[in-house]
């Protein structure tokens, strides 16, 4: 799961869904599957579950695709 804890001023739900978009164009490249995000627009918080072969993959996917690397990833296992 990674973290961004400050959306860029200004940015939207739908900023954040076309960041999303952005990603699933590229993500096959580096063997990354964003699957799902959560946006927080009150406390400008965006949450996104990965799957990825390391942070550093998820990472790429995020710099390439639209710039807004995440400031956290944190491995997590479903329940």
């Amino acid at each position: 799961m990674d973290v961004h804890n400050h959306l860029p001023e200004g940015a939207s739900a739908k900023d954040v869904a076309d960041a999303h978009s952005a990603d699933l164009r590229i993500q096959d490249q580096y063997g990354v599957r964003y699957l799902n995000y959560w946006v927080d627009e009150q406390d400008g918080k965006v949450f996104c579950l990965v799957e990825a072969p390391d942070a550093e993959s998820a990472h790429r996917v995020h710099r390439e695709a639209h710039g807004l690397v995440a400031d956290e990833i944190h491995p997590v296992t479903q329940g």
